[in-house]
């Protein structure tokens, strides 16, 4: 059972909350957000009545859960919230693009990239500074360096900037660079001590799908980030792994709709990333916008012939400005703004 206190409960109400739970026999999991304070009730909840608590001072709302995702899903949160970016949001009517190279290479590199973000009217810069690759002698980042060099080129351009995060040991590194967002890539949504690192934290994640997991993993990988008190979470879908190899995975269109109606959260997509060919990025970017989707990641290189990995992916300058226009054509036709 959930219970979601008021805004403005004070700790009294919520521990006697805590003690009508622990008279029936269950523990409780507390998950203090920045408007409210949800309690779980951990056990078998059919020794609960909802009517106990919803009469009980400064609780808005109690409820059975249904599903194993409880802070994520709109069961308790019917309306969609929106996650801000510095002042960027995410979920509501207008779509975020998230740009730039899939990895930094240069500082150099990483200002004209900024610039070119910036230029074609996207809202947030983003590279790859700690790549993972199956092979160890791909090119593997910048590092330290790298972040960087993002975070000038971001400053440089007023754009807030997104990185990932592949490794606990490198997160108090982020924040002190003041990295806007952090990603979870698809290689670590199943790491668990990450995800719970990042719940800790009051800083918008975006978290991208596992290229095998199936959409109740990802709610439930999400769930353990909200479990911790941060309900600044952006799902992305970015391609699962498939029998077809004619490119790198199959962007999951019919996730998008499907996540839309189980979780209140923000959804976007990465199509580069998916499609691994540049050619494919404008048809999947469309098709995820007419999904529903809140946004997108794109890959863009200021000279995408030269660039260290994932050349095939990269879109060129022309080619982005291209389909930045093509998009916001589309987008009031589907209600949305860019």
């Amino acid at each position: 059972m959930i219970i979601v206190m008021s805004r403005q409960a004070p700790e009294a109400y919520i521990q006697a909350v805590i003690a009508k739970i622990r008279q029936a026999g269950l523990s409780e999991h507390i998950s203090k957000g920045a408007e409210h304070t949800i309690i779980g009730a951990v056990g078998d909840e059919r020794s609960l009545l909802v009517e106990w608590f919803e009469t009980m001072p400064g609780v808005e709302r109690a409820m059975r859960v249904v599903r194993e995702y409880r802070i994520v899903s709109r069961e308790i949160h019917p309306e969609d919230s929106i996650v801000q970016v510095r002042g960027r949001p995410f979920g509501g009517q207008v779509v975020q693009i998230i740009a730039g190279p899939p990895a930094v290479e240069s500082e150099q590199q990483m200002q004209e990239s900024a610039v070119l973000v910036k230029d074609n009217g996207a809202a947030l810069l983003y590279a790859g500074v700690f790549k993972q690759y199956a092979s160890p002698y791909a090119f593997q980042g910048l590092g330290v360096l790298g972040l960087e060099y993002l975070q000038q080129a971001g400053l440089t351009q007023a754009l807030p900037v997104v990185a990932e995060l592949a490794d606990i040991s490198m997160l108090e590194v982020l924040l002190q660079q003041g990295i806007d967002v952090i990603q979870i890539g698809a290689r670590s949504m199943h790491n668990v001590e990450l995800l719970k690192e990042v719940g800790r934290l009051n800083k918008p994640v975006i978290l991208k799908r596992g290229v095998s997991a199936t959409l109740s993993e990802w709610l439930m990988a999400a769930e353990y980030i909200a479990a911790g008190g941060n309900h600044n979470i952006i799902f992305c879908e970015s391609g699962i792994r498939s029998f077809e190899s004619s490119y790198r995975h199959t962007l999951d269109i019919a996730a998008i709709p499907f996540l839309k109606r189980e979780t209140h959260l923000p959804v976007i997509a990465a199509p580069s990333q998916a499609a691994g060919k540049a050619w494919l990025v404008p048809a999947l970017a469309k098709a995820a916008l007419a999904a529903g989707a809140d946004g997108l990641i794109l890959n863009v290189h200021p000279q995408p012939a030269k660039a260290l990995c994932e050349a095939d992916q990269v879109l060129s300058p022309a080619a982005f400005s291209d389909l930045l226009a093509e998009l916001r054509k589309l987008a009031p036709i589907l209600g949305r703004s860019l």
